[in-house]
């Protein structure tokens, strides 16, 4: 059976995402992160050699990297559904934007993540605001929602609580955004706790 290994706040979301958009039966296996240095756990690390997120098992296949697990999934599962073939007039850009996240968005995310972990704050908050502009809600909704959060987080952590705010408010209403159930259990979001606009998001 086609098994995800789900790390909370990671790409592995997209795989979760489109293995429900299918309906597909799968197994999610789910794992947190370190709730100080926000890793993930030693047993997540020992599923694949590369030990990052996401990972999936298929019987005896084991693979990472988000769009690898993509094109994956819908090759195997998928049934024509939720791709484009090579004779449609737009493969070209199904292609592309399948691969932008991850080849010249995603180095902006590592930096501000980097950064906020350096406490270098004026670097991961630039990080973060280019992460969002490459890839913008407008152009894809569910990885420039969870970008949009990241940097939401960036700004709660480094004490811009107003703009974490701000930008929270906007992003409960997307699709894919953060839940009010999951603002209220996630460590992330300590920073904003007792602020009375926090608590009104945690009621919405």
């Amino acid at each position: 059976m086609l098994t995800v290994h789900h790390l909370g706040v990671s790409q592995s979301e997209r795989i979760v995402w489109l293995c429900e958009e299918l309906g597909l039966d799968y197994e999610l296996k789910r794992y947190d992160r370190d709730p100080q240095t926000r890793l993930a756990p030693a047993a997540y690390k020992a599923l694949h050699p590369m030990g990052t997120a996401p990972v999936i098992t298929d019987g005896t296949v084991v693979m990472s990297e988000s769009g690898a697990i993509v094109e994956y999934i819908l090759a195997r599962y998928g049934k024509g559904r939720l791709a484009v073939g090579p004779e449609q007039p737009n493969f070209a850009d199904y292609v592309f934007w399948l691969h932008f996240a991850n080849g010249s968005m995603m180095p902006h995310e590592l930096i501000r993540l980097i950064c906020s972990m350096l406490g270098q704050t004026e670097e991961a908050i630039a990080a973060g605001e280019r992460a969002t502009q490459l890839l913008p809600i407008s152009a894809d909704a569910l990885d420039g929602t969870l970008i949009a959060t990241n940097l939401a987080a960036v700004y709660a952590q480094l004490g811009r609580h107003e703009d974490a705010l701000a930008l929270l408010e906007t992003l409960v209403s997307q699709i894919g955004g953060p839940a009010p159930g999951t603002l209220r259990v996630e460590p992330q979001w300590d920073y904003l706790r007792d602020h009375p606009r926090f608590q009104r998001l945690l009621a919405s």
